[in-house]
């Protein structure tokens, strides 16, 4: 099926000017009648997109005919109830991919709920402070009370796992600020029970008349600078983003200096760490194996196809589990793990610097993963910065008892489960947002470099639980190591030959000549 974006355009005196967009998309999932999401704020487009509508030659202007002095883009997106389809497409447009100063978009404006204002975007950008500041104005002005916003935690997750299934999302990662105007939560209504009947005709009016008077703002000299920032917005305070990233890194440094000084101890009593990294090494080219695997089920058609965007949660792919796909993948996986596990498990009775050796092994893969991710994205550290505090105190309680260490494992993995319950609770998913989860890495929205560092902590945690529950073992000499399985002995077999048949060649060519 083939996507088209309906504009209409407003004041384009010369080329290149400086853009205002104003937007509504005008599809909805197909299982209702969509009055509200989005006929609402297509209605609302259309009116606003009137006032500046040329007068046909020979005839008087009305009063209400306005005269911009910038060109206004009055833009009609299609798909973007499946993810944004038609915002991305737009905001990619190089005739207007530089010069857009500002967009607002307008979606399910005619409910029962108060106004809110959404402007999460798909990179950890916030939209100028400018913008959004206008808006709320603009909106207390026509309705007695400003937008709701998200809450400091929710804007924080937000930069953290940027994450947005409105049409401002796509601009805003690409520097441009925009923001959208909604009677909705962070989901989108659903369309099954959005009937006529149930629209707030005030509270479309009310929004209206906010947009309307936020466009003349906008249009008549309020000066915004093409690019965005990140900020949180604490109450009526507005926090910077290189505050909060400071903060973070700031919480880093106890689990690095701790790090470091274990590794040094460790080098001064000359317990040696190359065991315990090579038994991470195992534990690691098992998840990546595992990440390679679910890449593959992908181009075999097992999950989800499509463009990288936000999948809608009514859709099939975000609800219907493939569990004869999942039933494969799991399986082969637990084939693949018992034949790696040999060289894992326990032979003998595994002393006291072993361990500390396996706990620093792991502690500083977690150190340098954590470096990583503050280039990456700094705001990510909130979801890694539990599991490196809670499980820096696992070699002080190696003595304790198994429960107490396993809960201190558990603490964790905090981080990666406030990403399941934000998309849990502030998008309606429930107990199919793991799988959502795992979705939007099949559409490639979760990019390949976070999976794989997800991977590497991963194989650290399996590492660290190994070592709580007494079944960690470090990577055995070839003295101690097993004979080779069937599996094993075949491979083996297989890469000879190939190394055999690769050296044979040149000689017979050699002989030839």
């Amino acid at each position: 099926m083939r996507l088209r974006n309906l504009r209409a355009i407003a004041g384009e005196r010369r080329p290149g000017a400086a853009a205002i967009v104003v937007m509504a998309h005008r599809d909805n999932t197909g299982s209702g009648p969509g009055a509200n999401a989005n006929a609402s704020g297509t209605a609302a487009l259309i009116e606003l997109a009137r006032a500046y509508a040329r007068v046909p030659a020979g005839t008087r202007p009305t009063g209400g005919t306005v005269e911009p002095a910038h060109t206004i883009v009055f833009l009609s997106t299609d798909g973007d109830a499946f993810g944004g389809l038609g915002a991305a497409q737009f905001a990619a447009d190089p005739a207007y991919r530089n010069r857009i100063a500002a967009v607002l978009n307008l979606d399910a404006i005619a409910g029962q709920s108060p106004p809110r204002m959404i402007f999460a975007g798909d990179e950890p950008r916030s939209p100028a402070p400018t913008l959004v500041q206008t808006a709320a104005e603009r909106t207390l002005e026509q309705t007695g009370a400003e937008p709701a916003r998200a809450s400091a935690l929710r804007q924080l997750i937000d930069l953290g796992f940027p994450f947005s299934l409105y049409g401002q999302a796509p601009f805003v990662a690409r520097g441009v600020p925009a923001i959208t105007l909604t009677t909705s939560g962070d989901r989108p209504p659903p369309s099954f029970d959005d009937t006529v009947e149930r629209l707030n005709a005030d509270r479309m009016a009310e929004l209206g008349r906010s947009a309307q008077s936020l466009l003349a703002s906008l249009d008549q000299g309020l000066e915004l600078a093409p690019a965005t920032a990140s900020y949180v917005y604490l109450g009526p305070r507005l926090i910077r983003g290189w505050a909060i990233q400071l903060v973070l890194i700031a919480g880093l440094v106890p689990f690095l200096a701790t790090a470091v000084d274990l590794f040094a101890r460790c080098r001064r009593r000359r317990i040696p760490l190359a065991p315990a990294l090579r038994s991470y090494r195992t534990r690691l080219a098992f998840w990546l194996f595992a990440g390679g695997v679910f890449a593959v089920f992908r181009f075999a058609g097992a999950w989800p196809d499509g463009a990288p965007r936000p999948l809608s949660p009514g859709s099939e792919a975000a609800g219907d589990w493939p569990v004869s796909a999942l039933a494969g993948f799991v399986v082969l996986l637990a084939l693949t793990w018992l034949v790696g596990r040999e060289r894992l498990l326990p032979r003998r009775s595994v002393g006291g610097s072993e361990e500390l050796a396996g706990y620093t092994a792991s502690l500083l893969v977690l150190g340098v993963l954590a470096l990583v991710v503050i280039a990456a994205n700094a705001f990510a550290l909130l979801f890694l910065l539990p599991s490196l505090h809670a499980w820096l105190w696992l070699p002080q309680l190696r003595d304790r008892r198994v429960a107490l260490r396993l809960a201190v494992v558990a603490a964790g993995f905090a981080g990666p489960l406030l990403i399941v319950a934000s998309l849990a609770l502030r998008f309606g998913l429930g107990f199919d947002a793991p799988w959502y989860l795992a979705a939007l890495v099949a559409v490639g929205y979760v990019e390949p470099a976070s999976v794989i560092l997800t991977l590497v902590w991963a194989a650290a945690a399996a590492q660290l639980s190994a070592l709580a529950v007494g079944r960690y073992a470090p990577y055995p000499s070839a003295a101690e190591r097993p004979p080779r399985g069937p599996l094993r002995k075949l491979i083996r077999w297989a890469l000879v030959t190939r190394r055999r048949r690769q050296v044979v060649a040149p000689e017979e060519a050699a002989q030839a000549l």
